[in-house]
């Protein structure tokens, strides 16, 4: 005799197995103050420590203190990534302690943080909404779009997705120039204030720096370690999204916390590569509940073994999505060029 159809169990549907996740997630938020603190110190004090070494290593070698500011920018990534967990007021129990030392680390990173901290609320607020591109995100332009382009519209966007565009000039473009003005925000006065403080004081310290030292520790230590840490940035940043089954929708179709945990990647890193970007692999939990502080991701993963399972990536695989630039809405993946042409001419 067949079971009664009501007692059947019904499977939730994937956006609220995302929602659950919430509550779940939500014991991992409070940050410890002294931990926190640590981490700090750890990255920033390192970091100081090998620009004083660079600064002296340029009376014996040039080459030598090139390497070690080459070097520093694992530090200056991670100060990044501490930055970044600042924005999210997960760093310290204070709103008002995550502020100051998110400016204070944004100084070093060339980034104004209140303007960051409202663009990057952006990109968490909309990850994976078709319909709200535009803000804090990789610009994805889905097949049809890109069909209905003309020639030199092509043109544009494959130069733009093109990776030496994108981890070549962007980085520069991002840092040193897109950095200096509130961009997207430009009719609102706390992010000029934001901006140009930051930029002041950006001046300040290189104007320090040229002083004491004149052009060299400029050329030879900082420059390479912002360039470095800038690409590494970018290319952490793309990769988190940027995968063959990451998750787009029209805002009807939409939902937050389905888009987070299946638009987000579980880039799977070697530890040491995982200690200096601060965990940020874990992105798909950071993406549910962006409150965690970064040092409490594993902890997560270790309690919640069926997260590890989604959406990993590791190092080889992350080069291989690296060529995919276009969301199909068709099949519900990202495509490269070459495969939009064979599919759809």
């Amino acid at each position: 005799m067949p079971k009664d159809a009501s007692h059947v169990p019904v499977e939730p549907k994937p956006q609220m197995k995302a929602q659950n996740w919430v509550k779940t997630l939500a014991k991992y938020r409070e940050p410890n103050t002294g931990r926190s603190l640590t981490e700090v110190a750890i990255t920033l004090v390192p970091f100081i420590g090998i620009w004083a070494l660079a600064w002296w290593a340029m009376s014996v070698s040039y080459l030598l203190a090139f390497v070690l500011g080459a070097a520093n920018a694992l530090f200056l990534l991670r100060l990044f990534a501490i930055q970044h967990d600042c924005g999210h007021g997960a760093l310290f129990k204070s709103r008002h302690l995550s502020d100051w030392t998110g400016r204070i680390i944004g100084v070093l990173t060339l980034t104004p943080y209140d303007v960051w901290r409202r663009t990057h609320a952006a990109h968490h607020g909309t990850a994976g909404n078709l319909d709200k591109r535009g803000m804090g995100d990789i610009h994805t332009m889905t097949v049809e779009e890109y069909r209905g382009l003309s020639k030199l519209g092509k043109l544009q966007y494959r130069l733009y997705r093109n990776p030496f565009v994108l981890f070549g000039f962007g980085p520069s473009y991002l840092f040193f120039l897109q950095n200096r003005l509130p961009i997207g925000l430009m009719k609102q006065g706390r992010y000029w204030a934001s901006a140009m403080t930051t930029n002041l004081s950006i001046v300040v310290l290189f104007g320090v720096i040229w002083y004491f030292g004149g052009l060299a520790p400029l050329l030879l230590i900082a420059l390479p370690s912002i360039l470095i840490a800038a690409t590494a940035g970018m290319w952490l940043f793309y990769v988190q999204h940027q995968f063959e089954c990451t998750q787009w929708a029209p805002d009807t179709d939409w939902q937050l916390h389905h888009a987070a945990l299946h638009g987000s990647s579980y880039y799977v890193l070697p530890k040491v590569l995982q200690w200096f970007s601060a965990n940020i692999g874990i992105h798909h939990v950071h993406h549910v509940y962006s409150r965690i502080p970064f040092y409490r991701l594993p902890e997560v993963l270790k309690d919640h073994a069926e997260l590890a399972k989604i959406n990993r990536m590791n190092i080889r695989e992350s080069l291989v999505n690296a060529r995919l630039h276009l969301w199909d809405d068709k099949s519900q993946r990202l495509l490269s060029f070459a495969q939009a042409r064979q599919l759809y001419g």
